[in-house]
């Protein structure tokens, strides 16, 4: 693809998130902005968290990763899913009977001032440095494939994709990140679907030759149970779950 027509499909992109913010944005009040008048439907929220929980990085290091640890990956995903349950059994129903709009609020009433502002502070610290890395990695392959061909330093490149997160996101809050997380995870998944259909296409194989494929490979297990390397299953698959509910369920 050319650096013209990759720029116009992130300017397409980046133009509906900005049209999704201003229309979600409309009349916003404090409650709708922490809280979103808790009136966002669960199957936008649920499908939404696709997005909120994956990144660049997740996007183009996992299937790398697949050459060293073939799809042990896997294993701690379907961790995930125990941590997903201990969120929405345990964690939710606690937080909406004590009406809080932040986590950091239970560690006040809970433990004190000095917890809070301890927790806080983590969150912040940690959120930084992953959103860092995180924008690093995102900026290296805009900047690879569209600025750096035109002679655009790599630090314009960053700041043109700080500002255009804030502009979709400093405003709406809770209620425009929903709609526009689902609108992200849309595309994700669809560019799952078109990364495959263009390595088919590439590797000149039908759907059944590159599942052949992939199930004759060498980097095709899942399971591992050997207790003594890095990617036991029970390793993992508890790993995975302690994961989501830190990142999702105790995460401003």
């Amino acid at each position: 693809m050319s650096p013209i027509l990759i720029l116009s499909c992130i300017t397409a992109y980046f133009g509906f998130l900005l049209l999704i913010a201003w229309y979600t944005s409309r009349n916003a009040t404090n409650d709708s902005y922490f809280l979103g008048n808790k009136s966002s439907p669960w199957y936008a929220v649920a499908f939404g968290l696709i997005g909120d929980s994956l990144s660049g990085v997740t996007f183009i290091s996992v299937p790398g990763a697949v050459g060293t640890s073939q799809f042990a990956y896997l294993q701690i995903v379907l961790g995930y899913v125990l941590g997903y349950l201990a969120i929405a059994t345990v964690l939710l129903p606690m937080y909406y009977r004590l009406n809080l709009t932040s986590i950091y609020s239970y560690l006040l009433g809970r433990y004190g001032p000095a917890s809070q502002k301890t927790g806080a502070s983590f969150f912040l610290v940690s959120r930084t440095l992953g959103a860092a890395a995180r924008l690093y990695l995102a900026a290296s392959v805009l900047h690879r494939f569209v600025f750096g061909a035109w002679g655009v330093p790599f630090s314009v490149t960053v700041a043109i994709i700080i500002l255009l997160i804030l502009a979709y996101t400093y405003k709406g809050g809770i209620k425009t990140l929903v709609w526009t997380d689902t609108f992200q995870s849309t595309f994700l998944l669809l560019g799952v679907v078109l990364s495959i259909g263009a390595i088919m296409s590439q590797l000149n194989l039908g759907p059944k030759d590159l599942f052949t494929l992939v199930s004759d490979s060498p980097y095709n297990q899942v399971f591992f149970w050997d207790w003594k390397q890095g990617n036991y299953f029970w390793k993992q698959f508890l790993g995975g779950a302690f994961i989501a509910i830190a990142m999702t369920g105790l995460d401003q």
